[in-house]
């Protein structure tokens, strides 16, 4: 009996973390500390916090990987959720490891804008479009991040005549389309945005650069 229990205590999973961005949320987890673990199978389960029953995520029943998908399963994006893990190896189950609360509307990361750009000879037009998330319409195309949250577009021009790091904002707003005017021709020019959410305010990752010359 013994020898089960150390077993037991020696693969259980460890640091059961939701990671979330836009709204794409998994949970994952690391082996018990035993070498052993390494073989071991993982069961998870979940629930809305104050719930008394745990949910089987049939998909992540019996599973060796280390992650598992609840983006699903964590719709009610309002909701706080928890999950649950559990290892067995050579017929012993360890005890569950349990996640902290997670609540996607909060907690999730919102990623950065889609950013492409067209220039004239003294202007930049900067096209940008919200993240989207997993969820989709009737329709089947994926609902933006811009529906579950009030997003501001933040665009940063970056003279590369000047400094590569120094960037100046030049925009903030809900426009999708934005013109930059009065540029020098022949100079290159830099574009980077963010997504801002004023309410927690709350900054994404920078865009990736898009580059022109005018």
């Amino acid at each position: 009996v013994l020898e089960n229990q150390d077993l037991q205590d020696s693969i259980k999973p460890q640091k059961v973390e939701f990671h979330s961005l836009n709204l794409n949320t998994t949970l994952h987890w690391q082996p018990g500390w035993a070498r052993e673990a390494r073989d071991a199978l993982y069961f998870v389960q979940y629930k809305v916090y104050g719930q008394s029953m745990w949910q089987n995520k049939e998909e992540c029943w019996g599973i060796s990987s280390h992650v598992c998908d609840l983006t699903h399963e964590t719709s009610d994006i309002q909701e706080p959720y928890y999950s649950r893990v559990r290892a067995a190896l050579a017929g012993v189950y360890s005890s569950w490891s349990l996640s902290c609360r997670f609540t996607p509307w909060r907690e999730t990361v919102i990623g950065p804008p889609m950013v492409t750009v067209a220039h004239s000879n003294k202007s930049i037009t900067v096209k940008l479009q919200a993240p989207r998330s997993p969820y989709k319409r009737k329709r089947g195309s994926k609902i933006p991040m811009t529906n579950y949250y009030d997003l501001l577009y933040q665009v940063f021009i970056i003279n590369n005549l000047l400094d590569e790091q120094h960037r100046v904002l030049v925009y903030e707003g809900k426009e999708k389309v934005i013109e930059i005017q009065d540029l020098r021709p022949g100079v290159s020019y830099c574009i980077v945005a963010k997504m801002y959410m004023p309410m927690l305010d709350h900054s994404s990752a920078y865009s990736r650069r898009q580059c022109t010359v005018l």
